[in-house]
């Protein structure tokens, strides 16, 4: 177990590594930094579009209506076949009187009177139909097309283009956001190596007296291996910090500026993706200086 002093010791040297070549270090820990921000803003982005699906998956279904004169036992068996689906998270059957219901109170509000003349004439008589929502909505179109193929289903009514909009949306976000990243941990990967050599270099002579005192592997490498944790850390902090700023900015903005949109489409909260952002974006940026910092001294120093 690491004595306390050791932890100082080597938490010490990590910190004089940093400042004796700042210049490497403040370029590896803006590169990083660069890089964490990317990540926390296309995982905002991507958390957003997700919430965006479910709400859709939630509130948008499928509307499937038959021919008319099928029989409620003809429908209730199609329903059947329907609910059996495993794309189907669940649906609800309306019949003919509860649409003409439903149609009075939307749109004869305050003029009842005027529906009183279809009292006993149903004007949607045979708009028997069954509401659908799924439980991802990138399934919609298969879905679609099996249902224009059932026996007695006369139209299916759906929103094609929220669906390819949130499947699409997801799937560019994602490619860009691995391509750019990638560069960036690769830049982030080639800085630290080089800023960690570089301290290498210049505690050589230190290294070899210790090593012939009888210093352990483990004493020598381990203020390296800080130094490259150090600068992950660093270099996670400052975009979380950044993010946590700018993602409310970004809320108060949508809201203040564009309430028509925010009236559609109600983003997440700050609270409820910011935990999961820093330890994803603390893991990656502390991940990065201890691997490449724990193998990268392991190649300059052979003790």
């Amino acid at each position: 177990m690491m004595r306390i002093s050791t932890f100082w010791y080597c938490l010490k040297q990590g910190v004089i590594n940093i400042c004796r070549n700042i210049l490497f270090s403040l370029a590896s820990i803006a590169t990083i930094s660069a890089c964490i921000f990317l990540f926390c803003l296309f995982f905002a982005l991507m958390a957003n579009v997700e919430h965006g699906a479910q709400m859709a998956e939630n509130t948008v279904g499928i509307t499937v209506f038959f021919d008319e004169g099928m029989s409620e036992e003809d429908i209730g068996a199609v329903g059947s076949e329907i609910g059996g689906w495993g794309e189907v998270r669940e649906m609800r059957y309306i019949s003919a009187d509860q649409a003409w219901e439903s149609f009075k109170a939307q749109y004869f509000e305050g003029m009842e009177e005027l529906a009183e003349g279809f009292a006993d004439d149903n004007p949607l008589a045979g708009s028997a139909s069954y509401e659908i929502f799924l439980r991802d909505i990138s399934s919609q179109q298969e879905v679609v097309n099996r249902l224009n193929e059932l026996a007695g289903v006369r139209r299916v009514r759906y929103s094609s283009a929220l669906a390819a909009g949130f499947t699409s949306m997801g799937k560019i976000i994602g490619v860009i956001s691995a391509m750019i990243i990638g560069v960036l941990l690769a830049v982030a990967v080639f800085l630290i190596s080089n800023t960690i050599s570089v301290a290498a270099a210049f505690r050589r002579r230190e290294n070899e007296i210790m090593r012939y005192i009888g210093a352990t592997n483990y004493m020598i490498r381990a203020p390296f291996v800080v130094e490259g944790v150090l600068l992950g850390f660093f270099g996670a902090v400052i975009p979380l910090a950044a993010i946590y700023v700018l993602y409310q900015e970004a809320i108060y903005y949508l809201n203040e500026r564009y309430q028509i949109i925010a009236g559609l489409f109600e983003p997440l909260a700050l609270h409820e993706i910011f935990p999961s952002m820093a330890g994803f974006a603390m893991a990656l940026g502390v991940g990065i200086g201890f691997v490449v910092s724990f193998f990268t001294i392991r190649r300059h120093l052979k003790v």
